[in-house]
Formats: C-alpha cells, structure tokens, sequence
C-alpha cells in the first residue's frame, strides 16, 4: 500500500487530479490509500502522525504555500517524494531547494501522471544498500544505515547497529573501509573507528556522539576534516 497525500486550494485540480491518481491505481492495481487536502497545515498535522510516501503539492496557496510547507516537511522527513504542482514554471528553481522530485504543470495529464508515479515506485522500493558479515554465528547481512560505527580492537572489527546490537567480525578495520568510503557517508575519524556520519547526533572538535548516545574519540587532526564532511553530507541531502 503507497500511501499518497495530495494537496490544492482549488477544487477542480483537486478532485480532478485525485481521479488521475485513482484512475492509476486501477489501471496498474496498486493499492493506495489517498488523503486530500486544501491547506498545509492539515497535510502537515496529518504527516506528522502517519507518514506519507509521495505528497503532490500545489505551489501557490493562501496564507501557506506549498512551498512553506514542504520546507516544514522536509524539517520532518528527508525521503518523503514531493511532486509540485502548478499553473506557472516560475517557480521550477525553486523546487530544487527542498529537493522535490519533480515539477508538473496543471492542468495535468495522465500520461505525466504516470510517468512520475512510476518514478516514485522505483525509488520507494529501491532496496537499501546492504553489506553481508561474516560472523561467528554465521553470515548476516546487515543495512548500511544501520550502522552506526566500526570499532578495530586487535584482529577483529566490532559493528555497532543502530538496535543496540553490536556484532564481531574476524577481520581488520582497513578491510572494510573500501566498502564503506566517505561517498557512502563514512568517516575514519580515529585509527580505531569508522563512523556512519548519518547516525551522528552531535560532536565537538575532539568527540562525537552517534544516535544512541554512544561516545566516539575524534583523534587530533581530524576535527577539521570530519566537520568538513559532516556539513557536506548534510547539506547534500537536503
């Protein structure tokens, strides 16, 4: 089940693009469940208690823009896919800066309706990447957004979830820093550990703390560099 939100002020797109989704998820049977709404606020309330998974949203709107409030959504939730809606491309640059998948000019068609739907799909069940662990209770495959830190501890490297679980593996840390570079959003910021920089909660110049609240030593030198990259990842994903 996709769960969709579509939001407009003005009842004829409204109800006329509520039909092109519903007509999509009949003529492809995908189950969805689809919530209507007239202002941002409601859609945000809503957002807040059951998560959507695709938001089609006017830009122009009363008092609340859409694009107001798709910078409150992004606040809440960096993967929701935001498809704006519009009768002017004035604002396509715009839609840009809260990463919004894609930018559609009302009236809209079914074909386009279709082709960005079909997008959505493709990234909502795009499997995560994952890496596969040899353990001492055998191979386990595991998120790398799971991960929160590697820790080496002689010959073996601890992995630290984000579950609280942590699993030991009989190999040594520079083994597994070519699986888990920098582009993936890992960061060595000690000889001993290698940090998962989207589990980090907070960090100073000489210690960071990931999600959990587990402690991680910065060694002295890799402040800079580790601060550097941090603000580069986060503002690549935003």
């Amino acid at each position: 089940m996709i769960k969709i939100a579509l939001c407009d002020d003005e009842t004829v797109y409204l109800e006329s693009t509520e039909k092109l989704l519903r007509d999509w998820s009949r003529t492809t049977s995908t189950p969805i469940e689809l919530d209507c709404f007239d202002h941002g606020d409601a859609l945000l309330a809503k957002h807040r208690i059951s998560r959507y998974d695709i938001i089609f949203l006017d830009i122009v709107m009363p008092l609340f823009s859409g694009m107001d409030t798709a910078k409150e959504l992004r606040l809440l939730d960096k993967s929701t896919k935001i498809i704006f809606l519009t009768s002017s491309p004035e604002f396509a640059l715009s839609s840009y800066s809260v990463r919004a998948l894609d930018y559609l000019i009302k009236p809209l068609s079914y074909d386009k309706m279709q082709q960005v739907l079909e997008e959505c799909v493709a990234l909502l069940f795009k499997e995560p990447d994952s890496l596969t662990l040899k353990t001492p209770g055998g191979y386990r495959r595991i998120y790398l957004h799971d991960i929160e830190y590697l820790e080496a501890q002689n010959k073996k490297v601890l992995f630290y979830l984000s579950n609280s679980e942590c699993l030991e593996v009989l190999q040594p840390l520079h083994t597994f820093e070519t699986e888990l570079p920098d582009t993936k959003g890992f960061f060595k910021c000690h000889r001993s550990y290698l940090v998962n920089l989207k589990n980090v909660q907070h960090f100073s110049s000489v210690e960071l703390s990931t999600k959990s609240g587990r402690q991680i030593p910065i060694a002295r030198g890799y402040g800079k560099p580790f601060q550097d990259r941090y603000f580069a990842l986060m503002f690549q994903d935003h």
